[in-house]
């Protein structure tokens, strides 16, 4: 039984909600952890297939094969990966930005974006920033802060509403957003990967189920959204909403943006390959 990867966000749950209800059966065991840590664990060979960064992918590419047609992607806002500042990201050179240790290509974005596109260069310091950090952003100076997944979505909800989040931070940039002014494209925030060295029939079985529970979860938005409204605390019609921005997919547009941002992160020495390599069929 292969060792499967599953980040616990809610941008998760259509992908899972199938397996996770029984409605999918997977010849796997799940085992969950953020983006970071199962970027960790597939670098060290403790897991077999898993959702993962794509710097990670990039990072490894002779390690990895990536899953066809699944991915988590935006064509524009995502809504689960903000920078919150306290002024203009232009005016940031030099100011200290914390980011977020949960995501290696959030990280990797938000630099391209500072070098590219607001053109300054802020000292970046990594920070704690999951939903149970919320009460402590202000311990650690800061002038903006990289926030990802659930944690993103409550402050930006609230934020919207008004109150303290506002007032905090008045500038709220969304990178999927930001990536698709800077290039036109979509912009893949993480992919599947299964080990070159797991065996291809079980790989193709997991990937067979993944994208059937995906199909399921798509069919039942509704019931997910009531579920990671619970979860976040974040209102379900939000929660609905943002499963409506992001697309599970990683057809040609997807792949695309991929391979611009890997041809990026190379030139920028940050990356050694960005080469894509699939699973083959069996």
């Amino acid at each position: 039984m292969l060792r499967v990867g599953r980040i616990p966000y809610i941008n998760c749950y259509p992908v899972y909600g199938g397996i996770d209800r029984g409605v999918v059966p997977m010849d796997g065991a799940l085992v969950d952890g953020i983006p970071t840590t199962l970027n960790r664990l597939m670098a060290a060979g403790q897991l077999d297939v898993s959702v993962v960064s794509a710097v990670e992918y990039a990072r490894d590419a002779t390690r990895y094969l990536l899953l066809p047609e699944l991915g988590i992607t935006s064509d524009g806002p995502v809504r689960s990966v903000m920078l919150f500042s306290r002024r203009d990201p232009a005016t940031l050179g030099g100011a200290r930005v914390l980011v977020s240790r949960s995501s290696m290509t959030s990280v990797a974005l938000l630099e391209l974006l500072f070098e590219n596109v607001w053109r300054c260069a802020p000292e970046f310091v990594a920070g704690d920033a999951e939903l149970a950090d919320l009460s402590r952003f202000d311990d650690e100076a800061h002038d903006a802060r990289l926030v990802i997944g659930d944690a993103a979505l409550r402050i930006a909800d609230e934020a919207q509403r008004g109150g303290h989040w506002a007032e905090r931070y008045p500038f709220r940039i969304d990178l999927g957003e930001a990536w698709k002014s800077w290039t036109g494209l979509p912009f893949v925030f993480a992919v599947w990967v299964a080990q070159r060295t797991a065996p291809v029939r079980d790989a193709l079985g997991v990937h067979a189920s993944l994208l059937a529970s995906r199909d399921w979860g798509l069919m039942h938005l509704d019931q997910l959204a009531a579920q990671a409204a619970l979860a976040s605390g974040v209102p379900r019609d939000a929660c609905l909403e943002y499963f409506a921005g992001l697309d599970y997919r990683l057809s040609y547009p997807h792949l695309a943006g991929l391979t611009e941002f890997f041809r990026r992160l190379v030139l920028a020495g940050r990356v050694p390959d960005g080469t894509l390599s699939f699973l083959p069929a069996a």
